[in-house]
């Protein structure tokens, strides 16, 4: 068999899978209306591409072949369970052909978004499920952002699946009045999704490595859907600073640090589009926590452009943010900016302040703090066990590389 063939039908798939498994997994559910058996039959047609394709070739819309082949696994699953009849009718409507054109997607993907906020779902499952369900990441991944165990949060996912279909909760897009109610959690999985883009940025996942652009994709889909939502415009607005300084980020494959940032390498085009979306957020005055977030971007981009001293003013958005939303992240972050006001042994006491259970595996709380370690220099032992620890809870080789480094410092 042609090696190149073969590797060509292989890399097809798994494109296809990076881009298009949630698109597809939205569609087909709500078709279906039944998320799990959807996932399950798109895996299956994702297996069989996986055979078929670097065997006979790629085909001209491998989507539509994709979307086929579910289909095809959906009906005869039906026709095991005896309920073809009741469903096969909408099917044959809503699911296309190899010869049609895929739909718009957009709609379909917040579509699904929506329906995994609904009220009848446990509310702290929502943003997880549609984590997996439209944007494709693992239980594992998801479990790491949220500081669960990955069993945890399977039996939530799987919970959540089941009540969607068990209680009828319909696959289409809510009435004006109910998106704002869950407005919410679909900015935080969208927040989430380019978490996970971000922090894969120097690892080889490529699932990961789109969603990024995904997620900045979504949001500008979202202002587009409720231009007058502050949230909205306040996340478009962060994810757009954070995403102005991704080539600054790595350098020759070496990580660097915000302060170490050579800023002729940011897009300030994107930056700047960032300040518009936070001003128009700003003017609405529904103030929030995503515009908090991107004013404390705003403030340490205006920083680095101009050399002044802004700690002041973001020690200030960082409180303000922490009493917003108190999460874990936040707070550390919150002992970070206390730490640049009024030094190392505040920061520190602040971390110190924090739940163990909440710290034990997170990698910035032990980063943080084996750095305000160093800069005191009263406790060698601490500051080398603290860097040991965030070096062993670091996915990145090139941050684990900068924190190696860093840590020599400390002891050399």
């Amino acid at each position: 068999m042609d090696g190149s063939l073969q590797e060509h039908g292989r890399r097809a798939a798994e494109n296809a899978a990076r881009t298009s498994y949630g698109r597809l997994l939205a569609y087909l559910a709500r078709a279906w209306r039944d998320v799990a058996a959807a996932e399950d039959a798109l895996a299956e047609a994702f297996a069989q591409a996986l055979d078929t394709w670097p065997a006979k070739g790629v085909p001209a819309n491998p989507d539509a072949w994709l979307m086929v082949a579910a289909r095809n696994r959906l009906r005869n699953g039906a026709r095991a369970r005896k309920t073809r009849e009741q469903i096969a009718s909408g099917l044959v409507v809503l699911a296309p052909t190899e010869t049609e054109d895929m739909p718009a997607i957009a709609d379909k993907r917040l579509e699904l978004m929506f329906v995994c906020g609904h009220p009848a779902i446990d509310a702290a499952a929502r943003t997880p499920l549609m984590l997996q369900t439209v944007l494709g990441l693992t239980a594992e991944r998801i479990a790491s952002s949220f500081l669960v165990s990955p069993d945890t949060m399977g039996r939530r996912l799987s919970r959540a699946k089941a009540r969607i279909k068990d209680t009828g909760i319909a696959i289409e897009v809510p009435g004006q009045d109910e998106l704002g109610e869950r407005m919410g959690n679909v900015l935080e999985a969208i927040y989430a999704a380019y978490g996970q883009g971000w922090d894969s940025t120097g690892n080889d996942d490529q699932t990961r490595k789109g969603l990024t652009e995904e997620a900045i994709w979504l949001a500008r889909v979202l202002v587009e859907l409720r231009p007058e939502d502050a949230e909205a415009l306040g996340l478009l607005a962060l994810m757009l600073f954070c995403e102005s300084r991704r080539a600054a980020r790595r350098v020759d494959g070496r990580y660097v640090p915000l302060a170490e940032q050579d800023t002729a390498l940011w897009d300030l085009q994107m930056a700047r589009e960032a300040v518009e979306k936070l001003r128009k957020a700003g003017g609405l005055k529904q103030p929030g926590r995503f515009q908090l977030e991107a004013a404390i971007q705003s403030v340490l981009v205006q920083s680095c452009l101009t050399g002044a001293d802004l700690r002041l003013p973001t020690w200030t958005l960082h409180e303000l943010l922490a009493q917003r939303a108190p999460t874990i992240g936040n707070l550390v972050g919150l002992a970070a900016a206390t730490a640049e006001v009024h030094g190392p042994e505040t920061g520190l006491r602040e971390l110190a302040q924090l739940p163990e259970a909440a710290t034990m595996d997170y990698q910035p709380f032990w980063a943080l703090k084996a750095r305000l370690l160093q800069q005191l220099g009263t406790d060698q032992q601490a500051t080398a066990s603290a860097f040991r620890r965030a070096i062993g809870l670091t996915e990145d080789g090139a941050v684990r590389a900068y924190l190696i480094g860093k840590s020599t410092q400390q002891t050399g």
